[in-house]
């Protein structure tokens, strides 16, 4: 896949994940043109004056519950990376409507803008907490999956194809645990909800690699894993403030101890590709040409944070977060 040909719109362009992707794809892959989709302003004026100001880069201010301000900006558009979502756990769960509004009808509005223009690939973000969801946010990314490999059957053979890419937690991104633990790592205390907790964990860079690597071999139903390695929350703690008093304060409502990235029920239509997992469709349309070097995986598989082959040490999540530091 030549990228040099191709345009590229991502939605959420202005978040951790699409400044990181416009950065990469600006340095290594050279797009004609990539806009960038969002709707606030302020952060598009401060990207572009932080130096996301190429010629080739365009913004564009629209929500994606706005279906005909997409439609207007898939004019030409070859790829979408949809990474617009509300995905704070509770906000999510205090704002309910809102959650669905942007994670869920906003995913429709992607999928119906691309099916109405000339969009020949689309990738969506998704999350671990889509696999077995106990909070709302995780449920709305469920939800969207499902809506975005379904869609290829509303595409047909040349129409838009869609695919996910689902992941863990990323180092460092708005939200994460990391600001948090070096804000109280000042005043010598730092609060966990369980010191038994498990996260997957990526880098951001990695995650968009990953996210670009999937676009460039996606034909369309698939969900993508990556295989990545788990953290200990009292490891992370050991590596950011390890001479602080910990205080033990509980699990918050819809949290979990341990995060999924691939079911048992999943593990059936599940090819293992070395260094990624490829989820097919259960759908008489999927036809798996490319994947024939996948090995299917045992009976029972489940890839949880928990039982991981692959953890973090301390060592490695200083290195991590020493950025952060």
């Amino acid at each position: 896949m030549d990228w040099r040909d191709t345009t590229v719109l991502i939605t959420g362009g202005t978040g951790s994940f699409g400044k990181k992707f416009v950065e990469i794809m600006l340095r290594e892959y050279h797009p004609r043109k990539v806009v960038i989709f969002s709707r606030d302003e302020l952060k598009q004026h401060e990207m572009r004056i932080s130096g996301f100001d190429h010629d080739s880069l365009r913004y564009f201010i629209g929500d994606v519950r706005d279906v005909d301000r997409l439609r207007r900006a898939m004019n030409g558009i070859d790829i979408v990376v949809h990474a617009a979502a509300l995905k704070q756990v509770p906000a999510c769960e205090y704002n309910p409507i809102e959650a669905i509004m942007t994670n869920i009808m906003g995913a429709r509005n992607v999928i119906e803008a691309a099916l109405d223009t000339d969009v020949k690939k689309v990738m969506a973000i998704s999350t671990d907490k889509a696999v077995n969801p106990i909070n709302l946010y995780g449920a709305t990314k469920l939800c969207a999956e499902k809506l975005f490999i379904q869609s290829n059957s509303y595409s047909g053979a040349h129409g838009a194809k869609f695919s996910c890419a689902r992941y863990g937690n990323v180092v460092g991104s708005r939200g994460s645990v990391i600001p948090l633990f070096l804000e109280q790592r000042r005043t010598g205390r730092v609060t966990v909800t369980d010191p038994r907790m498990t996260r997957f964990w990526l880098t951001l860079e990695q995650g968009v690699r990953f996210v670009i690597r999937s676009i460039e071999c996606m034909q369309g139903g698939e969900v993508f894993v990556p295989k990545i390695p788990s953290m200990n929350i009292m490891d992370l703690v050991q590596a950011i403030a390890p001479d602080c008093r910990v205080d033990y304060i509980g699990i918050r409502p819809g949290e979990k101890l341990h995060e999924v990235l691939l079911s048992e029920d999943e593990s059936r239509y599940t090819l293992d590709m070395g260094d990624m997992y490829v989820i097919q469709p259960i759908y008489t349309w999927w036809q798996a040409k490319d994947w024939s070097e996948g090995k299917p995986l045992p009976e029972g598989f489940r890839y949880t944070s928990d039982t991981n082959s692959h953890w973090l040490s301390v060592d490695e999540l200083r290195v991590l977060v020493e950025r952060f530091l």
